[in-house]
């Protein structure tokens, strides 16, 4: 599609460059413009009232404009179109209030999301139309009309006309002067040199002034539409000081020799904050993955950089996230496979040792603890960053405050993460209860457990306690597991924890509560599905809900704004404090590891090198680590829907792989989305036991904007369950023999026997 409109440029301005060179244009111009001096004072008012006719008639304007500079010369052609573009306008605003507006308001009477855009525009009607007439290129013929189905006051539209038309206006006449000039032949040369380079570098200026001020128009807009979906939150929560994450010493446990190794690397006991030595280019808080990512980035380039941390070094991914629930996982997929051995001729001569599961623990530790190092203080140390173990918080708009000194900085980044939300379920707060930051301090298998949340951390811990051996309840207040992904996807796991894993689901429950059930014991009571539940539990796991961290930062003083959806940014990364970026789960809506490292790439070229690079760029897959597990990257088909793609889906299973068939893990697919216009790739998601390997294919196709033919000539080495994603493409080429394609082809061949 880029190069179909690249080529037709082309074509247009070849077309006019002939027409200049080879065709009468001089004369012709010459001709149009004695005839309209012969009308004397009726050629500008008959220009004007062609300029109403047109704007009425949906004709665009903008040749008229240029036109009228050219005729009239700046001065006279800027009057005539700014009468007549407004008078049109108004004409056509008034036609559509007076017949269509209110059969519109009694249409929007029924229809709430409208009625509330309505009113929102009658609010903000000037501040709307006046950003968009800023920008030449908006489609004014149209919006006269459907802003005048909206309840904006004519007032208030006239006038927000009148402003937002003048630049454009402008820019348009004087193009057309500039045209008459070489046209006729006869520049002022006596003028000078200099004046004649003042006129175009004025014309240069005009143009930058336009398109600078249409940038900041189509982000305001942006930002109210946002606003208006409820994409934004802006109430500002109340912080409650005393509320602090968890502390690293309840998410290790103290006497195991493993946890005390990785605290020695992360939180170093006897480690001596450095002096500052002068201002930093970069003041980082929080070494989570994006404040690492930042820090060594920056450091690596050069940069002089101080790091801040009150807990752990690494973040919940290394600590209490992604490192230790993966180790888990895999310790519990072992006894599954184990277990299940027969089918491929293997069986255990004995039963398998629920002792194992402290065993899994303990190499879950050792790993954790050896994978620590790579985020330790003394690493970063070495890498030049000054690392200070500590709680920081902004004094200042410029500077940072930790262990009693004061950090002064070009540029800070805010990485502080987020914790596990608490949950207003009645009697919890009395009972104890885990979280993933306290979890994987468990040493002895629970015999049973309650996770509450069926998200993607409630379901992979579920099924692998459960293969671990426990008796395993889980509970979602919503409709099965995983609702905010693929429901086919979800479906397959769903039916794999209840029927092979034993998990007990609880979906759509309501009325939860928790009491003590005795004997160190907990008891739920929870309906579901029109039944009652009363059960008894011995340990509770919360998995539901995240929240940032934003207490203690000082981000009043700092002039950075924040909801409880965590610190506000903008496409950049930028707080509201243009020297303050943000990265990782306190900002983004993608609580992912690998999210928060590309946000701090971002951060570096955006902050230190004036890059201008957006998040919203990012092409960011994301996978659930249960078995089979679930990847997905892109759209979801009714999110493509919504943004106005064409949609059309392919779905491949995994029964027709023949590697799937052969390891008997053929629950599952492939399913892509694609623009059925230009056959981009718009999304997917994959359901196999290695999902997140195989997303990854996916990923880099929509990274390079490919389209589905690309997967269909991609080879994949056979036999590997990625073959799916060949016949999805192979499945699209299909679409593309259509019974008139297949009889020329039948032709074709016949005439070659």
């Amino acid at each position: 599609m880029k190069t179909r409109k690249l080529m037709i440029l082309g074509v247009l301005v070849a077309c006019v460059a002939v027409g200049v060179l080879f065709l009468p244009v001089r004369e012709w111009f010459m001709h149009l413009e004695g005839y309209v001096k012969g009308l004397g004072r009726i050629g500008p008012i008959a220009v004007a009232l062609v300029y109403v006719l047109s704007t009425i008639l949906f004709i665009p304007g903008s040749a008229l404009t240029i036109g009228s500079g050219t005729l009239f010369g700046l001065k006279t052609g800027f009057l005539v179109v700014l009468v007549g573009a407004n008078l049109g306008a108004l004409c056509a605003f008034l036609l559509a209030r007076t017949f269509l507006r209110e059969k519109v308001a009694r249409w929007a009477d029924g229809n709430p999301k409208f009625r509330s855009l309505d009113r929102a525009i009658g609010r903000q009607g000037f501040k709307m139309v006046f950003l968009s007439r800023l920008s030449p290129a908006f489609p004014f013929t149209l919006l006269n009309y459907l802003v005048g189905l909206t309840a904006i006051r004519t007032g208030a539209y006239v006038l927000a006309n009148l402003l937002g038309m003048l630049p454009g206006i402008f820019l348009y006449v004087y193009i057309g002067a500039a045209a008459r000039d070489a046209l006729a032949g006869h520049a002022n040369m006596s003028a000078g040199f200099y004046q004649q380079l003042l006129k175009y570098v004025g014309l240069l200026a005009t143009v930058a002034v336009v398109v600078i001020v249409t940038r900041i128009a189509r982000k305001a807009i942006r930002e109210a539409e946002e606003t208006q979906n409820g994409d934004t939150a802006t109430e500002r929560p109340r912080l409650d000081p005393d509320d602090k994450p968890t502390s690293f010493e309840k998410m290790m446990i103290a006497d195991d020799a493993y946890d005390r190794w990785l605290i020695e690397n992360c939180h170093p006991p006897n480690w001596v904050n450095p002096t500052p030595g002068g201002k930093y280019n970069l003041v980082v808080l929080g070494a989570g993955t994006a404040g690492l990512v930042s820090a060594a980035g920056a450091a690596g380039l050069g940069a002089k950089v101080a790091l801040i941390e009150r807990n752990l070094m690494g973040g919940d991914c290394l600590n209490v996230g992604c490192v230790p629930s993966k180790g888990v996982i895999r310790a519990a997929r072992a006894a599954y496979d184990a277990r299940n051995g027969k089918e491929f001729g293997i069986q255990l001569a004995c039963e398998l040792n629920i002792a194992s599961f402290s065993a899994a623990m303990e190499r879950m530790r050792r790993l954790r603890a050896g994978i620590s190092s790579h985020d330790s203080a003394e690493r970063f140390r070495k890498l030049g960053v000054d690392v200070y173990i500590g709680h920081g918080r902004f004094v200042g708009l410029s500077a940072v405050e930790v262990d009693g000194k004061r950090l002064e900085f070009d540029r800070a980044v805010i990485a502080t993460g987020a914790r596990a939300a608490e949950l207003p379920i009645p009697g919890l707060a009395e009972a104890r209860y885990y979280t993933n930051e306290t979890i994987f301090t468990l040493t002895e298998l629970p015999r049973r457990i309650a996770v509450i949340g069926a998200g993607p951390l409630g379901c992979e811990l579920a099924q692998a306690f459960g293969r671990f051996g426990s008796e395993v309840y889980l509970i979602e207040a919503l409709h099965g597991i995983m609702p905010n992904e693929d429901p086919d996807a979800a479906e397959i796991v769903r039916q794999s924890m209840i029927d092979r894993d034993g998990v007990k689901l609880m979906c759509c429950g309501k009325e939860l509560r928790v009491s003590n059930g005795g004997s160190g014991t907990k008891r739920l009571t929870v309906d579901s599905h029109a039944n009652h539940y009363d059960f008894v539990v011995d340990e509770i796991l919360v998995a539901a809900g995240r929240k940032p961290n934003l207490e203690g930062l000082g981000l009043e003083e700092a002039g950075a704004q924040y909801t409880a959806q965590g610190v506000v940014v903008d496409g950049r990364l930028r707080t509201t404090n243009p020297k303050i970026y943000a990265a990782g789960d306190v900002c983004s809506r993608y609580k992912f590891t690998h999210a928060a490292d590309a946000m701090a790439r971002i951060v570096i070229a955006n902050a230190l090198f004036f890059a201008r690079r957006k998040v919203t760029d990012l092409v960011i897959p994301w996978c659930t680590y249960t078995d089979p597990e679930v990847a997905h990257v892109g759209y979801y088909e009714k999110e493509a829907r919504a943004a106005g793609f064409d949609v059309a889906t392919i779905t491949e299973s995994l029964d027709h792989v023949d590697r799937a068939i052969l390891d008997s893990e053929n629950d599952g697919f492939a399913r892509v989305h694609y623009d059925n216009k230009t056959g981009r790739i718009l999304g997917g998601t994959v359901v196999a036991r290695h999902a997140g390997e195989m997303i990854s294919e996916l990923t880099l196709a929509m990274v390079a904007k490919q389209k589905m033919d690309v997967l269909s000539s991609t080879i994949h080495a056979y036999p590997t369950q990625a073959e799916v994603l060949r016949k999805v493409g192979d499945a699209y080429m299909r679409t593309k023999l259509t019974p008139t394609v297949k009889k020329l082809f039948e032709k074709w061949l016949a005439w070659r026997r």
